[in-house]
Parts: C-alpha cells; structure tokens; sequence
C-alpha cells in the first residue's frame, strides 16, 4: 500500500486544510485560553479523534447514503449548528461575569479532561463538513486493491498527525500569552469573541446548503 501511495499531494493538501482556520482551529485556541495547555491539548486531542470516525463513514461507505439522504443529512447539519451555538452562549454567559474567563498566570481554570475531550470531539464529528472532504478527498489516494478501511485509517493517522502538532503549536502559543489573558478585560472580551464567533460558525453551518 505505501509503495504507491501519493505522500507530497496528500501531506500538502492535508497540511493545508490542518492551517486554514476554522472551527477545530478556534475551538484550540478558545479552551487553550480558558484551562492552560492541558486544556487546549485535550481539545486537539479529542478533534482529531474524530477524523477516525469520517474516515471509517467514509470507508464504509456510509457517507454515500449520509449525503443521499437530505434530511439525515440537516439533521446532522443542525445538531452540529445547535452545539456551536451552546458553545457561543457559554462563552457569552462568561464574559458578563466579573473576571471572564478567570484565568490565572499560574493555576489554570480547573476543566475535567472530559469537557475538553468531548467539546473537542463532538465539534469535530457534528461537523459534515469533514464527512463531505473525506468522502470527496479520500478515495484520489485509495488503492483498489487493498482495504479501503485500513488505507483511510492510515490517511487518517497522518492528518490526526499533522493537526495535533499545528493545534499544540497553537496550545503553546497561546498558553505562553496568559499573563495577557490573565487581564480581566482582555478575559472578558475574549470570551465575548468567542461566543460571537461560536454563534456565527453555529449560523452559517445551518445556513449552508
């Protein structure tokens, strides 16, 4: 399988979409910012598991019948629009309170690994719109004659790769910046960012056709 696989067109392409800002970029950024690195990489962690569910529906061939059915598919729209949005009014409901995110130089807000597990997670997998790169991208680079599960695993594995390095990069970054965060002010307004920006994502994902 690896003899003939395509890397420098997959590894680019994949690369590239990891880069271009999105929802999985600012959710990094968002809980990295409210619960320190253990925070922002949890969240990375858990978005990234998600590629291994699009890649066994895309495998499977479940995404066939997902994109050829238009009311599983808003369903799926609309359950990931309606998670966006709780999201966006939770950091709204943040930033009216007195400190924001409260977010010390030294102990992070205390978040269950859990939360950022599944808001990382469940971001990613109630989006569709990976089903549809996945089921679009994928089969250029899958070989006939082999497993078509285990080469999109395998795809997977790599973009889980690359994204968990750009997003800790990101983690990094921002966690190197929370004496600046720590500012009730800047808290505050970016948990109001957030939660506009949470909202518009949540908006434009029902929107979409």
């Amino acid at each position: 399988m690896l003899e003939h696989f395509q890397w420098i067109p997959f590894l680019l392409a994949i690369t590239l979409l990891t880069m271009t800002p999105g929802v999985d970029t600012f959710m990094v950024i968002r809980n990295a910012a409210r619960g320190g690195w253990r925070d922002g990489f949890l969240t990375s962690f858990g978005i990234c598991c998600g590629l291994f569910v699009h890649a066994t529906i895309s495998a499977a061939g479940l995404s066939v019948i997902l994109l050829g059915s238009a009311q599983a598919f808003i369903a799926l729209k609309l359950a990931g629009a309606l998670y966006l949005a709780w999201l966006g009014f939770q950091s709204l409901k943040s930033a009216w309170q007195a400190k924001g995110m409260n977010i010390p130089d030294v102990a992070a807000k205390a978040v269950s690994p859990w939360v950022s597990l599944r808001e990382g997670f469940l971001s990613n997998v109630l989006n569709p719109k990976p089903i549809v790169f996945y089921m679009a991208f994928l089969p250029q680079f899958i070989d006939p004659a082999q497993s078509p599960l285990g080469q999109s695993l395998f795809m997977a594995g790599l973009h889980f790769t690359i994204a968990n390095v750009w997003q800790g990069l990101l983690v990094v970054l921002v966690n190197r910046a929370r004496l600046w965060l720590a500012q009730p002010r800047v808290a505050r307004s970016l948990d109001g960012i957030a939660g506009v920006m949470l909202l518009g994502f949540g908006a434009k994902l029902a929107s979409s056709q």
